[in-house]
Formats: structure tokens, sequence, C-alpha cells
């Protein structure tokens, strides 16, 4: 079987390049290599069976394909419930015990790399079967929102994880509900707005667009602020310097 090598590092390079983007953001403390590539390998994971849950579920969708209770059902119903919980699960079973973990933005790095993780294998299969156009248009839409998806559930699961620490159960699990919920909804509606093709071009650009820049608000500033949310007492870095992005 012929694989076209441009293809499969025009599917790659983008999930790469943010997680270095945010990988450079974590300014405490670097995470562990070998953790980062288990989760991304448990991301990559998670999406191989999201594609047998999908695909079962969706027989189950009664409303008539290309109306808006069609892509509402398959948007939010399906792939966003489906593919945030494996997601979720992948983040959980990958770093939840690890002592890397012990800084808010830390959950915002691995949040990331599961997600990418999803992404990447997903991304191969639609490039290899849409060609180039497929590939520059997902590097800078479905790609991104995966990514984007795993700030916002990463940093919540952040938070799970100092209330657990801290014995508050009832906050932790509230987070922990959020940490799918949020990712949820920025999933549905993305894909809802691409089920609609056409009529969906317009809103799912301007939703791309403050996506972009919500996601980009938030590692800056918990990037900024990372110091001072360690799930455990330390010592400040000498060159910790919170006026620097």
């Amino acid at each position: 079987m012929y694989i076209d090598r441009n293809l499969m590092a025009l599917a790659i390079l983008p999930g790469l390049m943010l997680i270095i983007y945010v990988y450079t953001k974590d300014r405490v403390e670097k995470e562990p290599l070998l953790m980062i590539l288990k989760v991304l390998l448990f991301g990559a994971i998670s999406c191989f069976i999201a594609g047998y849950v999908n695909s079962y579920r969706i027989q189950f969708i009664r409303y008539p394909q290309g109306t808006i209770e069609f892509a509402l059902s398959i948007s939010f119903l399906v792939a966003a419930v489906d593919e945030e919980i494996l997601k979720f699960l992948a983040l959980r079973l990958g770093s939840w015990r690890s002592n890397a973990f012990n800084y808010r933005f830390d959950g915002v790095v691995y949040g990331m790399t599961a997600a990418v993780g999803f992404a990447i294998l997903e991304n191969i299969d639609y490039v290899m079967r849409g060609g180039f156009s497929t590939a520059i248009i997902r590097a800078f839409t479905a790609v991104p929102m995966h990514a984007f998806c795993g700030v916002f559930m990463g940093a919540l699961y952040a938070y799970s994880k100092k209330a657990s620490i801290l014995g508050q159960k009832t906050a932790s699990v509230a987070y922990t509900a959020l940490a799918l919920l949020v990712p949820m909804i920025i999933h549905g509606t993305y894909d809802t707005f691409a089920f609609m093709e056409a009529a969906g071009t317009l809103p799912l650009l301007i939703f791309v667009v403050m996506l972009y820049t919500a996601a980009i608000i938030t590692i800056r500033t918990l990037s900024k602020l990372d110091f001072y949310a360690g799930f455990y007492p330390q010592a400040r870095p000498i060159n910790y310097d919170v006026n620097i992005y």
C-alpha cells in the first residue's frame, strides 16, 4: 500500500506544533517527555476506539441527513459526547497519578497532548482520503479545535486534581464534570456548523476565530500565573518572572 509521505507529514505536523507551543509555555517545570509520549499515545488509542463507538451509535439517529436535527444529534449526542469522554479517559489514565502533574498548567499540557493524540490519528485518516486541500483546511480548523478543547479540559482537570488533594471531593467532582461539559459544548458547536456545510461556513469561521482567541488567552494567562497554582508548597524558582509571557 502506497503512503504519501508529504501528506502524512501534513497530517501530523499541525498537532505536533501545537504541543510544542503549549510545552514552551510551561514555565515552572517542563513535563517529562516520556509522560508527553504516553499521554499522546493514549489519546491516539482513544481516537481508534471512538471510531467504533461513533459508528455504532450513529445508527440510532433517526433524523434525515441534511436536517438541523441530524446535525445537532450527530454533533452533540454522538461525536462530542463519545470523543470528549474518551479523550478525558486518556488524559486521566495517562497523567492523574503522576508526580510530574503538580501544577495547574501541567493539566493544560497533558490535556492538549491527549487531544492532539486523538486529532493526529483522526487527521491522518481524513488527509489520506481528502488530499492536500483537506490537510490545509483541517490544519487551521479541526486539529486546533481538538487541541483547544484539550486546553479547557486540562485546565479544569487540574482544578479537579488540586481539589482532590485538598480533600474537597464535591469540588473535584464538579470540576471533572466541567472538564467534560465545556469541551463537549465547544466540540458539538463546531461539528454542528461543519455539518451544515455551506450554510454553516461563516458561523464556523467566526466560531473558530473566537475559539483561537479564548484558547490563546487561557494558555497565556495560566502560564503566567502557574507558580501560584501549584498543588503542593514549593520554593519559588529564582528566575521566575510573572511579567514574562
